[in-house]
């Protein structure tokens, strides 16, 4: 992708700006005049086609600027945890470039878990600067759609059950990103509760339920954050598709919030020219795809807001103000981004963006219980120093978790496993034995491991916690289809993979016992009472092992507060 920048946005912008050096600089050019007036400026030059050229991708993530003009392209990267390895041109495959590694930073459920403001200006700072050094205008994040249900495959991304956390928490993320030049894209406006079913399911509800609950942080992400975007749901509204929904965008978010952003669809979001044109949508990414794997042979000329548009216009059938305000949404989105001359250089996996991720695990870690195994001795955690040996077990203590989960997939420099984690703290006390195994990250079908695997990887690990001073359980959920991964929701609220009963059984093996639950979502636990010692640990992206030794060593005291309740069992499952 990069060459392809390099070879058009860039000269281009500097041809451009060589025709006018003879002569005075256009006003959309002069940095110094009002946006509205460059805006202004840029329209009135524009042709009809190049206006709808603008409002429609070019390929899976980018949307053409003005080449006429000098005006760039604008490229886009999921997601709200990372920026997403470069994928190719016009298909779902990755282009195998080895310059896109980057840092992780941890799951917005976990950054919600620290309460923390300044750490979310942080988090998006930082992100901010990975995608200026990736060359990203715009990151497709944060995501703030309400926790409403534990089996919901997306939680994940999001920042919890409440609205009134979520609005005070995404504000200085978006101020810290788009400080760099690089827009944030809220997402998903608005009601994205579930993956199931997501492209058609119609929601209906009461005006204080969408206005008291769902809608809070979209709107603190719109005043108070000024979000350069936001991005469309899959679902429908009272009977409407979210990305071309009357009441939602051009009532409420444009009329009434008064925005003056760029809405985009979420990818395969759009379904009707004459909605697209007329309800508020502004920039159609994706069309005739899911957004993860499917492709189409219809081009991105049949988009609904490409041909059928114009040929709509040409008829007179919608009128052209339509387009001019879309037109000018993506004048102000590129000035503030592709244009913008004067913009930090940025930078990927630095020390300091480690040191960003590693304070936000170390706030986000959760300590649900903490007794002593024994009547009047002391609790589990911290680790007692004079421990000679540690017994680490579990799939997700040695599992890459920045793999799979839809969209927010990461390709990252470095990952510090909870097991790599706890060998550079404790050395050789630390043993490891896998104890299940949970299959590789898929989406749409699950693998089958057969049950003489789990029941020998379970009974060795048995065995040697019956040795060991401690045991470790790493835990919990990960990133497969039917987990913490898009475009499909839990079936069960349990643990998968025998989780519970290898925990009982460890238990029965070994008292001292220490469970840790990876997740971006709550789970069910009938085994709590027996376990002396549990935490949250949620997905903390590259720094993970670090946070997590931190806190069991008590080198950082455990702070994390849950940004959505745990519930002992739920009485409906999908």
């Amino acid at each position: 992708m990069k060459p392809i920048r390099y070879l058009f946005s860039i000269p281009m912008m500097l041809s451009g700006l060589s025709l006018f050096a003879a002569k005075e600089l256009p006003a959309y050019m002069d940095e110094s005049l009002p946006m509205e007036q460059r805006v202004e400026d840029a329209l009135s030059r524009m042709t009809t086609q190049e206006k709808i050229n603008m409002i429609h991708a070019q390929g899976k993530f980018s949307s053409p600027g003005v080449p006429r003009l000098g005006i760039p392209d604008l490229w886009m990267s999921d997601g709200p945890h990372g920026v997403r390895a470069e994928i190719n041109w016009n298909d779902w495959g990755y282009s195998g470039r080895t310059n896109d590694s980057i840092t992780a930073f941890p799951a917005l459920t976990a950054l919600a878990a620290t309460w923390n403001p300044t750490l979310s200006f942080e988090y998006g700072n930082a992100l901010g600067e990975e995608a200026l050094y990736r060359e990203k205008d715009v990151m497709l994040g944060p995501g703030v759609n309400i926790y409403r249900t534990p089996l919901n495959g997306r939680n994940f991304e999001y920042m919890g059950e409440d609205p009134y956390l979520a609005s005070v928490l995404v504000v200085p993320y978006i101020k810290g990103m788009q400080q760099n030049g690089v827009g944030a894209s809220v997402k998903h406006f608005a009601l994205n509760n579930q993956e199931l079913w997501r492209g058609h399911i119609n929601v209906n509800l009461s005006d204080r339920a969408l206005h008291e609950i769902y809608l809070p942080a979209f709107k603190s992400a719109v005043i108070d954050g000024d979000s350069w975007t936001i991005m469309g749901a899959y679902n429908k509204i009272r009977g409407q598709h979210a990305c071309h929904n009357e009441m939602l965008l051009n009532k409420i978010l444009k009329e009434n919030w008064g925005y003056k952003g760029v809405v985009m669809t979420d990818w395969g979001g759009a379904h009707d020219t004459r909605e697209a044109a007329l309800y508020g949508l502004d920039l159609e990414m994706g069309s005739y795809t899911n957004g993860l794997t499917s492709e189409s042979e219809f081009t991105t000329d049949d988009y609904y807001m490409a041909r059928p548009y114009l040929e709509m216009l040409e008829k007179g059938e919608l009128p052209m103000s339509t387009l001019d305000d879309k037109a000018r949404r993506m004048l102000r989105l590129n000035f503030l981004t592709a244009m913008k001359r004067n913009k930090p250089l940025g930078s990927v996996a630095s020390p300091e963006h480690y040191a960003v991720a590693e304070q936000i695990g170390n706030e986000a870690i959760v300590l649900l219980k903490n007794s002593p195994v024994a009547k009047g001795g002391n609790p589990l955690l911290p680790l007692s120093p004079a421990l000679k040996s540690i017994l680490v077990v579990g799939d997700n203590a040695t599992r890459d978790l920045m793999k799979g989960g839809g969209s927010s997939e990461l390709k990252v420099k470095d990952n510090v496993t909870p097991l790599a984690g706890l060998r550079a703290l404790y050395g050789d006390k630390v043993k490891y034995a896998q104890g299940y195994r949970a299959g590789k990250p898929m989406y749409s079908h699950v693998e089958q491991i057969p049950a003489s695997v789990q029941d020998s990887l379970r009974a060795e690990a048995v065995a040697m916690a019956k040795n060991a001073d401690v045991v470790i359980m790493v835990g919990g959920l990960n990133k497969n289809h039917q987990q913490d991964c898009e475009a499909g929701d839990r079936e069960s609220y349990a643990l998968p993979f025998g989780q519970p009963e290898f925990i009982e059984a460890l238990q029965a093996a070994n008292p001292n016992l220490i469970v840790l639950l990876l997740s971006g979502n709550a789970v069910e636990m009938p085994w709590a009472d027996k376990v002396p010692a549990v935490a949250q640990a949620w997905y903390l992206g590259s720094m993970a092992g670090k946070s997590i030794a931190n806190v069991v060593s008590g080198k950082v005291n455990p702070s994390g507060k849950l940004p959505s309740m745990l519930y002992s069992k739920i009485l409906v499952e999908i």
